[in-house]
């Protein structure tokens, strides 16, 4: 569907090139000689030398046929010869394209003798030199008649309208052509900002995972060192613990003996007064 809608555009910019090229001049022209036709109405109005001329009858049937435009190049009359073809004006003030066939002096004066390829006979009248219009160049076939409506005022209009409208319509879908490039490079740039978006969300995530992670590793390293302790002191509470040595009296001692205690008797008694002064010590320093 995105390919049909670009060769459609493209087919309109093409057509509308294509009828600005051929119509365009075809306007300028016909301005041009409707201006020169006003403005010199005594004269043919021509484009640098040339002048169109819109073939009305078929008097020259064979070489040039009724609907043709032909043209004609301004030339000097007196370098015409017999076989040329001619566009001259009539008495009747009316130009006509004949051949010459004959070229005559009249009272000092160059005349010729024109006649159509068509017609039985020659024309009634001479053609000076003055009344040449041009030399025959070449044909267009069957534009004389299109070129003949052309020149209609309503015709000009019409085409001057078509034109605008082909413009309106080219601008139209130009405009239409940027808006959907701007829309897509939009879509495209909103695209890439909810990705990048997406990726930041996406690192910070990770981020705060690995954060958790690793308060958890700290957190149960902590425990396993609790722990540890906790086994370490426990074992020491299990281990027994040894019997302190009593602070021996020497001269205690010999009173002992001589009072008829044993060796043993008297260390078991010694060892209970150090224990009765622990006790005393501990209940001191908890009050």
């Amino acid at each position: 569907m995105k390919k049909g809608k670009k060769w459609y555009k493209s087919f309109s910019s093409w057509l509308v090139i294509i009828a600005s090229i051929i119509l365009v001049p075809i306007l300028i022209a016909n301005i041009y000689i409707i201006f020169q036709s006003k403005t010199n109405k005594d004269k043919v109005p021509s484009v640098f030398g040339y002048k169109p001329f819109i073939v009305l009858s078929g008097s020259m049937e064979g070489k040039i046929h009724k609907g043709d435009l032909i043209i004609t190049k301004k030339v000097d009359p007196t370098t015409l010869k017999v076989k040329d073809i001619i566009a001259f004006r009539d008495a009747e003030n009316t130009v006509t394209t004949h051949r010459i066939i004959d070229i005559v002096e009249n009272n000092g004066h160059t005349q010729f003798i024109t006649k159509g390829d068509n017609n039985s006979t020659q024309d009634h009248n001479l053609v000076s030199l003055e009344d040449v219009e041009g030399i025959y160049v070449g044909r267009i076939s069957g534009f004389g008649s299109i070129m003949k409506s052309l020149s209609e005022p309503t015709t000009i209009l019409a085409l001057a309208l078509i034109i605008t409208v082909l413009f309106v319509i080219g601008f139209m879908i130009s405009m239409k052509k940027d808006k959907d490039l701007e829309r897509e490079e939009f879509l495209k740039y909103k695209m890439l900002k909810e990705q990048e978006t997406q990726q930041k969300e996406q690192m910070l995530k990770e981020h705060e995972l690995e954060k958790q992670n690793e308060l958890q590793r700290q957190q149960e390293i902590q425990r396993q060192h609790e722990i540890q302790n906790r086994e370490e002191i426990r074992y020491q509470e299990e281990q027994p613990r040894p019997k302190p040595r009593p602070n021996i009296d020497i001269r205690v001692v010999k009173a002992l003996q001589d009072r008829g205690f044993t060796k043993e008797e008297i260390l078991e008694l010694l060892l209970s007064r150090e224990e009765e002064k622990n006790n005393d010590s501990d209940d001191e320093l908890m009050w």
